[in-house]
């Protein structure tokens, strides 16, 4: 009875997942209209959550006591071969699409040299290529190497290498310090968001979240400071006005992410001073410990969706 449970609750937790994400992908078009494509939007959504999600599992055995990281990143293993893979995918749909819409065809027409002269003599292709190799070598190294710690180091080392390529090109690529703010902006989200995600799929038991959660939240916390202080450096960067906080889809879609933002920022203090010492004193049950990481993770699907959404939106 307790394995079908455990099943049921995963199955309407994807459902619950699922249902978020297309919603704030619809509200995330209709704020940036006309700026914005509905489908650029949810291949990036895609991409960006999956690679969220890659990096996240990457690391995940890092919070666990040393004694028990080999068991944590077995567990992690399988996830993270899936997430990997879709990353990959959801990368060589986005150079295709993009790669097509450079040379003026559709995808069914578009020519395997041209595609490949997108891929290598463009910012846009090369990052885009960055991205898929990065995504297939996690896939293939967590498939096919064992878990040591060399190379998890590697694994984290070249899924943070595809989150940070994509930022060759965009609003902020002409500007040294807007890309590099950019870049670290989205480091810091994807280590945050990534790694509750992955507790949540790999942590089923009580003392695992009491030996797990203390050091994810004073790395969250380097996070929260790191993603602020650069997202309002790009902000600045990249707004000609404060009108244009509401009057460009770009503007509209960069405050709604604000807002969010803010109250996952809440949250997680919240979280922080209630949630962690109760778990760390084994007073938390895991239920309790997932129901809270959920509430906050459908936070972070919005506003990973959001700036997915502004990534597209031109």
């Amino acid at each position: 009875m307790g394995g079908a449970t455990a099943i049921v609750t995963r199955w309407r937790s994807a459902v619950v997942a699922t249902t978020v994400v297309v919603a704030a992908t619809v509200l995330a078009w209709a704020l940036a209209q006309p700026q914005n494509s509905l489908g650029d939007s949810a291949v990036r959504v895609v991409a960006d959550i999956a690679a969220v999600l890659t990096l996240g599992l990457a690391v995940v055995s890092r919070f666990d006591d040393p004694r028990y990281r080999e068991e944590l990143a077995a567990r992690a293993a399988g996830p993270l071969v899936v997430s990997a893979a879709v990353w990959a995918i959801a990368e060589l749909v986005r150079l295709v699409v993009n790669a097509a819409r450079s040379a003026g065809t559709s995808v069914v027409g578009l020519g395997f040299g041209t595609a490949v002269d997108f891929a290598t003599a463009t910012a846009l292709g090369r990052s885009g290529l960055v991205c898929l190799a990065a995504a297939a070598v996690v896939a293939l190294v967590a498939a096919f190497l064992p878990r040591t710690a060399a190379v998890s180091v590697a694994t984290v080392g070249l899924a943070a290498l595809g989150l940070a390529s994509r930022n060759l090109v965009g609003h902020l690529s002409a500007s040294t310090l807007g890309g590099l703010a950019v870049a670290l902006h989205a480091l810091a989200a994807a280590l945050w968001c990534g790694s509750l995600a992955a507790l949540v799929l790999t942590v089923d038991r009580r003392g695992r979240w009491a030996r797990v959660l203390p050091r994810f939240s004073r790395m969250s916390l380097a996070c929260v400071a790191v993603l602020v202080a650069c997202g309002a450096v790009g902000a600045l960067v990249v707004l000609a006005s404060p009108a244009a906080l509401y009057e460009t889809g770009y503007g509209r879609l960069l405050t709604a992410k604000v807002v969010v933002t803010a109250a996952l920022i809440v949250l997680a203090w919240r979280n922080r001073t209630m949630w962690l010492p109760a778990a760390r004193t084994h007073r938390a049950s895991s239920d309790v410990s997932n129901l809270r990481s959920r509430i906050e993770l459908a936070g972070m699907g919005v506003a990973l969706v959001l700036a997915a959404a502004l990534a597209v939106t031109g």
